[in-house]
């Protein structure tokens, strides 16, 4: 499904067809995002695409706004947190909106990374498309991270010293990326206003690798649940109306849910401890980083060494980068895997296990659990796909997409 196809666009607007002829956006517009042939049997997994970028819109928004009431300064950020709270006009309302925005980005992301493997979305000639999501995924976690530090409360201070300290580990280097991050010789003043200018800077970055996720994408079209290509007229729908209502549903259902979240529950998703200012000679009972951490932060807990905890953590990521090359099975979409269909669901139990062990302190029964889970996540990247993908039988593919969406309807 190539991106170029149809002939070009007329416009009757005389000035849109003048700005047309010289700049054609308007054209790359209605080809893209109007005409575009979808394939008709999208579910609503197939919405988190585009919540995930309202949400990324709404973040970089609301986190022009904080900023321009922000002071970058160990003495003075966490006072200037309150103060946007409590006498910036509506300053609550985006300080809430931004702060939980960040854990509704990620839920969006989350969903959006298990549909593309339960459908099997990374598979050929998708592969680049699905590092670029991989890629944007981490610039999320780096970004997500410094904002975190920004409000300098317990948690923040504590949660940076923990984690850049993590890069020590590294042989020979290690204590020299730390000194580097630090801008010194502990989490102070030069280390705040550096996270403060890269969390201002990432965002942009995002939005660049995601423009290169969506060019990506329409040069091949979208997978779809069935797995299978489409093979003429009769398999797609253009984007619009059909896509851009769907989507525009999915994205007030999501919206509706996160706002109840900042005007009923704003503190929900967060921590009590960074509500008190940043104290170095206090160290909390328990340093836990966002939800949204928590199973890479188990697996880090759950090797005893340091450097092996840091490789196995950041290898968590790394094995997504792989994940094309490491499914050995011939389709795509989980339908049609019986067996695998439920190793995926397993993975997902998996994650919440390894999310609640990260968020319990690392002794007792918490301990061997994170291990085991561990073991499970890698093991099923790669153990389960390599040979799963060789000895299962599949079930028969649909000979079009058209013809699973009618066979579903005639049942």
């Amino acid at each position: 499904m190539a991106s170029s196809h149809g002939t070009p666009p007329v416009f009757n607007n005389k000035v849109v067809a003048w700005i047309d002829h010289r700049l054609p956006i308007f054209s790359y517009i209605e080809k893209e995002y109007h005409t575009f042939p979808t394939p008709r049997n999208f579910n609503y997994f197939w919405n988190f695409g585009a919540i995930a970028t309202v949400m990324l819109v709404l973040m970089i928004a609301t986190g022009i706004v904080l900023a321009t009431n922000y002071t970058p300064h160990v003495l003075m950020a966490f006072d200037s947190v309150e103060r946007i709270d409590r006498d910036v006009p509506q300053g609550w309302l985006i300080r809430d909106l931004h702060m939980n925005g960040a854990s509704f980005f990620f839920i969006a992301v989350y969903i959006h990374i298990f549909r593309g493997m339960y459908y099997g979305s990374y598979k050929a000639p998708r592969e680049l498309l699905w590092i670029l999501g991989v890629v944007i995924f981490l610039l999320m976690m780096a970004t997500a991270f410094m904002g975190y530090v920004l409000p300098w409360g317990q948690m923040s201070f504590w949660g940076a010293t923990v984690i850049t300290n993590l890069f020590s580990a590294i042989p020979i280097v290690g204590e020299s990326i730390v000194t580097w991050l630090w801008g010194g010789f502990a989490v102070d003043n030069p280390t705040l206003n550096r996270f403060f200018a890269l969390h201002y800077l990432l965002p942009f970055i995002i939005v660049g690798v995601v423009a290169l996720h969506v060019v990506a994408l329409h040069v091949h079209g979208s997978n779809n649940p069935t797995g299978i290509d489409p093979k003429g007229p009769q398999d797609t729908v253009p984007f619009h109306p059909y896509y851009t209502m769907k989507d525009g549903f999915g994205v007030m259902v999501f919206l509706i849910v996160y706002a109840g979240f900042v005007f009923f529950a704003p503190d929900y998703l967060g921590h009590p401890d960074n509500y008190i200012p940043a104290d170095p000679l206090v160290t909390p009972a328990h340093i836990v980083p966002e939800w949204y951490f928590l199973p890479f932060y188990a697996i880090l807990r759950a090797i005893p060494d340091k450097l092996g905890g840091v490789l196995a953590m950041f290898g968590a990521i790394a094995v997504l980068f792989i994940l094309p090359w490491l499914d050995t099975s011939r389709v795509r979409s989980c339908t049609f895997r019986p067996i695998y269909k439920w190793f995926m669901m397993f993975l997902v139990v998996d994650v919440i296990v390894l999310g609640i062990c990260g968020s319990k302190p690392p002794e007792g029964f918490w301990v061997p659990l994170s291990q085991l889970a561990t073991l499970y996540y890698f093991a099923h990247f790669l153990v389960v796909l390599p040979i799963l993908g060789k000895i299962e039988r599949p079930l028969p593919l649909p000979p079009s997409i058209a013809d699973s969406v009618l066979k579903k309807k005639a049942v």
